[in-house]
């Protein structure tokens, strides 16, 4: 556990390769803002077949069945997975993180009290490690979240067309109703995700823990940008470099949700 940080207890999927290693070179993986692990199931599959090796799939604070906590900073954030990571005996893992799961995992890399011998490839999916506006739609999505919620419907079927009127695209739309919880008895359809929690912690979701030139991390790092996404950009790429000397950037041909496009 990080030092003066109070962790919580993350739950998570894992998939164990047949030799049954469970603990030697896993591949951990941290969704992004309104994701959760259920997001990841079929690459997680794929990873433990190609790879051969465990693959633990994260939800992170907040998110999904994990605890709700707040100060929702990428520093608790990384607490959280460095004490799921003591608590299960991983080593040498890898780390894949999209978007706000991509934040949270540079930040664990470049903590002073991550083991160097914990961490050994770091994977950033389409975000860089700025301090910068998150997109208008996030403040939106929340907005109409919080509208569907207050209207106390009890159809899924409502609830989209509510969320329709503040985005337009289906596969957003029905990305963010998987956190709607099951309603049971007609009762009004809640989110399983703490709203207040999410909106108050956006600004530290925009923001990043470290400034150019504060800390840096010399480990194998893959940046993955989609072609037709902007969060990976020339303005950032030099502070990518800065954090991070050993890093590569590819490219590929999709938007933001690369691992959802490809």
């Amino acid at each position: 556990m990080f030092s003066g940080v109070s962790s919580v207890e993350l739950e998570y999927d894992e998939y164990i390769p047949p030799n049954s290693n469970k603990t030697e070179r896993p591949l951990v993986i941290l969704h992004g803002f309104f994701g959760s692990k259920r997001n990841w199931q079929s690459l997680s599959k794929a990873f433990v077949r190609d790879l051969g090796r465990p693959v633990y799939a994260l939800d992170l604070r907040n998110h999904g069945s994990s605890p709700h906590a707040r100060a929702m900073t990428y520093t608790h954030m990384a607490a959280d997975v460095f004490a799921l990571c003591k608590r299960l005996s991983l080593s040498n893992i890898s780390l894949l993180g999209h978007s706000m799961g991509g934040k949270v995992a540079m930040t664990f890399a470049l903590h002073p009290e991550t083991p160097s011998d914990l961490l050994k490839d770091l994977i950033v999916s389409d975000i860089a490690p700025v301090r910068a506006k998150v997109s208008g739609d996030t403040v939106l999505h929340i907005e109409a979240m919080e509208k569907i919620e207050a209207s106390n419907i009890t159809s899924r079927k409502r609830a989209n067309e509510i969320l329709e009127e503040y985005e337009k695209d289906p596969s957003v739309r029905a990305f963010l109703l998987t956190n709607l919880s099951a309603n049971s008895n007609g009762s009004p359809l809640k989110f399983k995700v703490p709203l207040g929690i999410l909106k108050e912690g956006r600004p530290e979701i925009e923001s990043f823990p470290y400034a150019p030139g504060e800390r840096a991390w010399n480990g194998h790092t893959l940046f993955v940008k989609g072609t037709k996404s902007k969060f990976i950009n020339r303005h950032n790429k030099p502070l990518i470099n800065d954090f991070f000397p050993e890093s590569t950037i590819e490219e590929l041909d999709t938007g933001h949700w690369i691992h959802a496009e490809l």
